[in-house]
């Protein structure tokens, strides 16, 4: 099943739910949902009542859309479920299952009459089911980083990949523009927002803000285990009278990038006048110095450079020090990246140089052409330090498919194996079967991970469990935690 990209039968399913919500709206290819995440959390912390939409869902579709940081209830959700399915019977649009999705979010902002809807776009841009919002309910419009992705879907070149995703600017209203690691993409952005009228803010830098923190070193090994301290930030515009000093807890230095995004977003309704028509002055007043840095410090993000600890053994057998794993949605080249220098910021922070770390990664990866395991395993299998490479060992296996997205496909393990091996000739490989039930694999996978623990104790290496490659399979692994915790609470 392909994905067909269109706004007419979303367009004649939504025209049936007029939608008056002031909504800021995200594109970009990687830091989207971090930056709904970071907005919806100070407003949240300004006392707006925010609604979120993201997508894919991670455990279960209720996840993806949220009131006040609550995913919806399972009661509200249905029930506006089965208004949008009647009327697309109705009115004979065929929406798709993203579509149903998408109005079935704003037919629940509605209804809850959010006083902000933070929205994420689900690809692309200018064909995306979100971009059916309506002009006059837009607060600003803003773009994360864009890379290569999806390409046969938006495009082969970066250039037009920014082009589609520049296209959800409106006339008259910010279109906040992110850091961009490709120079070319600033001006294919300006061009398109400036052709549709809209109004270009360049991000506000975010800094590094040295005061009042502890830098002792970080060990994995430590019992029990504490995570990495957060990133204390300053960021400085016009909308306030001295600059915001936060503790980002929000690993990994693209994060930077993206809570400038966030805080531009939020100066940029402060400022501009097209905000003042939308929200109220009590709303713009309530946002302060103070709710902005709680906001900051409050929010969460799950399965974005997100550290976990499971029994071990996962059978829950032994009491042994639990398995610490770090667990990232990367999918993409330059999300692959993002995670491999973030593990070599962890592994330098530790111990003296990153050949005392041992790295196990389970991963899986979705079938998403051009797109090749190739390029999105090389970042995470080259790790270096002026001293040196991290050991590694790879686990490899499928994940389950997301409800409502047939389209989506595990890349064979055997093909992952091929790829590490090509890579990294001497690595250790432990794989799934290619037609294993997928029941299973994933703990069996996390249970190879763990056997690897004396051995590092042995050499007296520090040992970090990394799972990655897909959402998809980070899901799996919140459904096992899950389970984990029914299991102990049974027992």
């Amino acid at each position: 099943m392909s994905i067909d990209l269109t706004l007419e039968r979303i367009g004649h399913l939504a025209n049936q739910f007029p939608y008056t919500r002031p909504t800021i709206h995200v594109a970009g290819t990687n830091g989207k949902g971090s930056v709904t995440s970071l907005l919806a959390s100070i407003l949240r912390a300004s006392a707006l009542k925010v609604g979120k939409f993201n997508s894919p869902h991670l455990v279960s579709v209720y996840d993806c859309i949220t009131i006040n940081d609550e995913r919806v209830t399972p009661e509200l959700y249905h029930s506006c479920r089965t208004q949008v399915e009647c009327a697309d019977e109705e009115c004979n649009s065929g929406a798709s299952s993203f579509e149903l999705l998408t109005v079935t979010a704003l037919v629940i902002f509605e209804k809850a009459n959010v006083d902000v809807a933070v929205i994420e776009v689900g690809m692309g841009g200018r064909l995306d089911a979100t971009n059916v919002l309506p002009d006059h309910c837009i607060l600003a419009s803003a773009l994360t980083t864009v890379d290569l992705d999806h390409q046969t879907i938006l495009g082969d070149t970066v250039e037009l990949i920014a082009r589609e995703k520049a296209a959800i600017a409106r006339g008259g209203k910010p279109f906040i523009l992110g850091p961009q690691k490709h120079s070319s993409v600033r001006s294919n952005v300006e061009e398109i927002v400036l052709r549709r009228s809209g109004v270009i803010i360049p991000s506000i830098p975010v800094k590094p803000w040295a005061g009042g923190v502890d830098h002792s070193p970080h060990s994995l090994s430590a019992r029990p285990f504490v995570p990495p301290l957060g990133q204390p930030i300053e960021f400085a515009s016009d909308a306030f009278t001295s600059p915001v000093r936060a503790i980002l807890p929000l690993y990994g230095a693209h994060q930077l990038d993206n809570l400038s995004v966030a805080l531009t977003v939020i100066s940029t309704l402060l400022t501009h006048p097209s905000s003042f028509t939308l929200l109220s002055r009590d709303h713009l007043r309530g946002i302060t110095i103070e709710t902005v840095r709680t906001g900051i410090e409050n929010t969460s993000w799950p399965g974005r450079l997100s550290f976990h600890t499971l029994p071990h053994p996962i059978t829950l057998a032994s009491t042994r020090d639990p398995l610490v794993v770090l667990v990232d949605g990367a999918h993409n080249p330059a999300s692959a990246e993002a995670l491999a220098s973030y593990i070599s910021s962890v592994a330098m922070h530790g111990q003296s140089c990153v050949q005392m770390l041992h790295i196990t990664y389970i991963l899986a990866l979705s079938h998403s052409p051009p797109k090749t395991p190739l390029q999105t395993l090389s970042p995470l299998l080259s790790l270096h330090s002026p001293s040196g490479s991290a050991t590694v060992s790879v686990g490899v296996l499928r994940f389950t498919p997301p409800e409502g997205m047939p389209w989506v496909k595990s890349v064979s393990p055997s093909v992952l194996r091929d790829t590490v091996v090509g890579l990294s000739p001497h690595t250790h490989v432990w794989v799934a079967q290619d037609d294993a039930p997928l029941d299973g694999q994933l703990q069996q996978a996390l249970e190879w991970a763990e056997s690897q623990t004396s051995k590092c104790q042995d050499e007296g290496r520090e040992h970090l469990v990394v799972l990655a490659g897909s959402l998809y399979l980070v899901a799996d692994f919140y459904r096992l935690i899950e389970r984990l915790v029914a299991s102990t609470f049974q027992a």
